[in-house]
């Protein structure tokens, strides 16, 4: 069902491989995007984020829903939904599981 394809990796400009098995893993899991980057990209990226925060994205000041403590989230809250700490949504998260 899936063929090789060739692709050009958007940070390096050099050309790769997107192989079949590639394509069914990312069907497997649902990605509808091609990978922008080639491998040897994407693995310098992961190694230079090394999985940290990144610094340059804003922060926000709120008050969780769940225990009332000021904290800080990674997006802007809209006000139609609860948000909580860290704590709090490592909670909810692990009781919400199947």
């Amino acid at each position: 069902m899936f063929e090789d394809k060739t692709l050009k990796c958007r940070e390096c400009g050099n050309e790769f491989i997107f192989t079949a098995s590639e394509q069914q893993f990312y069907a497997d899991k649902g990605f509808q995007n091609e990978p922008g980057r080639c491998p040897a990209c994407r693995a310098a990226r992961r190694q230079q984020s090394g999985g940290a925060p990144r610094s340059d994205r804003p922060m926000y000041d709120v008050i969780c829903d769940g225990c009332g403590k000021p904290t800080q989230v990674p997006f802007q809250p809209r006000g139609d939904r609860p948000v909580y700490c860290r704590e709090c949504f490592q909670a909810n998260k692990s009781e919400n599981r199947y």
